[in-house]
Order: structure tokens, then C-alpha cells, then sequence
């Protein structure tokens, strides 16, 4: 199961597993989002690649925009797949 919401911060939340099958809530959530935003990963359990891409193409349209994402809430198994991906050129890492 996945949930992508925001809280009374203004933060985003992820929870469950990003996989094929919740891409595209993930995709249609992230593309309605302006600015700058910072992103939850305390709950989200799992991540495929397509997730990854997902926040890929996110944050270079918010970045191209004069915005972007900030990753909070990693875990040491997922901030070590995102390293690896090379994620720590392209995002913010809190």
C-alpha cells in the first residue's frame, strides 16, 4: 500500500512501498507541486526504480522552475540506495 499526502508543515509524506503500481499517485502528486518542497521518507518502506525516476523528473522540472526537493527521513538502507544512484548530485539530502 502507498499514501503520499501532505502534513500541517507543508511537508510531504510518503508511506508504504513506491512501486509500479503507486507510481502513477506518486507521478500525479508530484507534478502539482510548486516551488520548493521537502519530501518524508520516514514511512515509505520501499523504493523501485520507477520511484526513483519519478522524483528524478520532479525535481528537474522544479528545479528548472527555480525550486526543488529536499529528501528528509532516509533511513540508512534507503539513504545508501540513493547514494548510489548518485542522488546526492541532483537532491538535497537532510
Amino acid at each position: 500500500m502507498f499514501d503520499i499526502r501532505r502534513d500541517a508543515d507543508d511537508t510531504i509524506i510518503l508511506t508504504g512501498r513506491l512501486d509500479a503500481v503507486s507510481a502513477p499517485t506518486a507521478r500525479d502528486f508530484l507534478a502539482r507541486v510548486d516551488g520548493d518542497a521537502r519530501l518524508d521518507f520516514s514511512s515509505l518502506d520501499y523504493i523501485a526504480s520507477i520511484g526513483l525516476g519519478i522524483l528524478v523528473a520532479a525535481q528537474r522540472r522544479l528545479v528548472d522552475a527555480g525550486g526543488g526537493l529536499v529528501l528528509t527521513g532516509l533511513g540508512p538502507h534507503l539513504r545508501e540506495v540513493l547514494i548510489l544512484a548518485g542522488f546526492e548530485a541532483i537532491f538535497e539530502f537532510e
